[in-house]
């Protein structure tokens, strides 16, 4: 599949449905509810993309700081089912953040063996009103984060 936008966002969007049907309080139980809505030849399948979107340059074509990456797939919309969808290609620590709604993290291995905030590959689920330095360690990431509603708050630096 072509790495475009649109088919970025095509197989992005029964994530984002998930997303917004789930209660981000209850990390463990959306991260369960994620893993099980996503076969792993899917997830296959969009780390595929999302590399090859990010090897075209268009998926995370701004610099973040040294070693950080990023860039915006959509804004929340009916299509999104009210979720932002942004990626970010990491290693070491970004910019801290407030996940005032929940924030829901793809995380895919590109090199070494990366923990993104101490967690594997995978889904991993930020609760309503967490603050983290999002940090990637042992190897670089890419991450696909949905954010119910696109909130998000910047700390000041």
């Amino acid at each position: 599949m072509e790495p475009t936008n649109e088919n970025v966002l095509a197989a992005l969007q029964p994530i984002c449905r998930t997303v917004a049907s789930l209660d981000l309080s209850r990390p463990a139980e959306a991260e369960a509810a994620l893993a099980q809505s996503v076969s792993p030849g899917a997830l296959q399948e969009i780390g595929a993309l999302l590399s090859s979107a990010f090897e075209a340059g268009w998926l995370c074509p701004k610099s973040g700081g040294p070693g950080v990456f990023f860039g915006r797939v959509a804004k929340p919309s009916d299509q999104t089912a009210g979720v932002s969808i942004d990626a970010v290609e990491m290693e070491g620590p970004a910019l801290e953040h407030l996940h005032p709604k929940g924030e829901v993290s793809l995380c895919f291995a590109r090199s070494g063996d990366p923990r993104f905030e101490g967690r594997p590959a995978g889904f991993v689920v930020m609760p309503p009103g967490s603050r983290h330095v999002p940090t990637v360690t042992g190897g670089r990431m890419l991450i696909v984060y949905f954010l119910p509603d696109g909130a998000m708050e910047w700390t000041p630096a």
